[in-house]
């Protein structure tokens, strides 16, 4: 059993949030705790300097305004959201926070993830920690 469970999911996370969720605390020892983790990729410079001053801030929390209306039946689930890029902050969280566990959702691989890799393998690859993939059926 794992005490601190990371489960990083996309910012249109779908139905398969629940099933993921799910798992995690199947795989939670009693106390531990699971924090649900969404990037937000940061806005580049020369796109930014065209949008409305504050926008990323509003991003971000809309996006975690989203999350919020999703897990509002589940008081034990903290959510934090990051800026940067998927696979590295979801690795460089897990080692900054203690993490012993993430558990993730992953589409099936297509021939694009062999040559480009998805943010599941790279998790999988630099992880500091176990990692749990979901698969879709």
């Amino acid at each position: 059993m794992y005490e601190n469970i990371l489960v990083p999911v996309a910012i249109d996370h779908g139905p398969r949030l629940r099933d993921v969720l799910n798992i995690a605390r199947r795989l939670r020892a009693e106390g531990g705790q699971i924090t649900v983790l969404t990037v937000v990729e940061a806005i580049p410079s020369y796109v930014s300097q065209y949008l409305p001053e504050g926008q990323e801030a509003a991003t971000r929390e809309a996006v975690r305004s989203d999350l919020e209306g999703d897990l509002q039946d589940a008081p034990d689930i903290l959510i934090r959201i990051v800026t940067g890029h998927p696979g590295n902050a979801i690795v460089d969280f897990a080692a900054a926070h203690g993490v012993d566990c993430i558990v993730m959702h992953s589409h099936r691989p297509g021939l694009q993830d062999f040559f480009l890799g998805s943010t599941a393998a790279r998790v999988v690859r630099h992880a500091p920690c176990s990692v749990h993939v979901v698969r879709e059926s």
